[in-house]
């Protein structure tokens, strides 16, 4: 074939609206089976982590109940745009909730999920990829922002004198008070994960992050005697009821639905765990920086701060320094100097 039979081609192609893409992609899908919403979704549920599974669950179900029997390269960029909002407006409402905003960006994340794990099959190319197309709505600021320590007082005194399980309740808040660790890094903790001679325990947290995070000696005491008392000698979750059985999210449900009951104020503002975190990384960051903060809170990536945090990186000494005065505990890791730094009461 010569130049001119190619330009001919070209022409013609042009005048038809067809681009060489098209045609290539035609051939493919031709020797390519193409699964449709319910077969896929089911083989992805599969192959992503736990945490990942958990939640998306929810988005990949409604996706399977409109569009279950559909090919996946059938939906349009509008189609998707269309479920969103039809998500958004059956978001469930609540005080803190935001118009389902969360609702439509975990639905979006769901079928970028999704469609990417076609691409590396090579069901679609990047280039079809419809999810990538609609825009993700704005993520708001957080509400959320640090208890002041007579708050914090308070809470901790409903925990220690309500409920049925007061010494369960009141070591929860303790740790993560002290580790500002998220909550299914205490929920996944178990005995193996206790470094009792250098006080550290291991968190396992969210994207399959683990690191080891300084706690005090008080703490760590607690651990131990928690985990033999209600330990079933076996190597599995640490927090457990008096019965042996694990510690699920719901009692963390609980304990501030209690909480609230007592106090109204933490109805009123939806206090939850992830405060406590916002409490003390606060701290950190106020008396000890932003590197220590942000390795006391297990970030590693650069997208917080750009590529200056190559350079300002804490280990883990500083964090244990920064707990040592945070709990007015000496820590195995570092020399406690108590006239150093302001207070604050755990």
């Amino acid at each position: 074939m010569n130049d001119a039979d190619l330009d001919a081609a070209r022409l013609l192609l042009a005048r038809m609206g067809i681009t060489p893409e098209q045609l290539l992609r035609t051939e493919h899908t031709a020797n390519t089976h193409m699964p449709t919403f319910r077969e896929y979704i089911s083989q992805v549920s599969d192959a992503v982590p736990i945490g990942t599974r958990r939640a998306y669950q929810t988005y990949w179900q409604r996706v399977i109940d409109t569009w279950g029997d559909r090919r996946l390269d059938e939906p349009t960029p509008l189609e998707i745009k269309k479920l969103s909002e039809s998500v958004k407006a059956c978001a469930v409402t609540r005080k803190n909730s935001r118009g389902g905003r969360s609702a439509t960006e975990h639905l979006i994340a769901a079928l970028r999920c999704l469609y990417r794990h076609a691409a590396a099959d090579g069901l679609i190319t990047d280039a079809d990829n419809p999810a990538i197309r609609v825009t993700k709505p704005r993520r708001l600021p957080s509400t959320r922002r640090a208890i002041p320590d007579h708050r914090l007082a308070e809470i901790i005194k409903i925990a220690a004198t309500t409920g049925n399980d007061p010494e369960l309740d009141t070591l929860l808040l303790r740790l993560h008070t002290e580790t500002a660790c998220r909550r299914g890094g205490a929920l996944q903790l178990q005995p193996s994960d206790l470094d009792t001679e250098q006080c550290l325990i291991l968190l396992h947290e969210k994207g399959e992050t683990t690191r080891w995070q300084p706690v005090s000696p008080t703490l760590m005491h607690h651990l131990l005697n928690h985990s033999k008392e209600r330990g079933n000698g076996s190597d599995e979750q640490l927090l457990c009821y008096r019965n042996q059985q694990p510690v699920t999210a719901r009692r963390y449900d609980h304990l501030w639905s209690r909480i609230g009951q007592h106090l109204p104020w933490v109805a009123t503002q939806q206090i939850s765990t992830h405060w406590l975190r916002h409490t003390t990384l606060t701290w950190v960051e106020r008396n000890f920086g932003y590197a220590v903060a942000r390795a006391y809170a297990g970030h590693t990536g650069n997208s917080d701060a750009g590529s200056t945090t190559t350079y300002i990186r804490a280990d883990l000494h500083e964090v244990a320094s920064a707990l040592a005065a945070l709990t007015r505990e000496p820590h195995p890791l570092t020399e406690y100097d108590e006239s150093t730094i302001s207070h604050r009461t755990v």
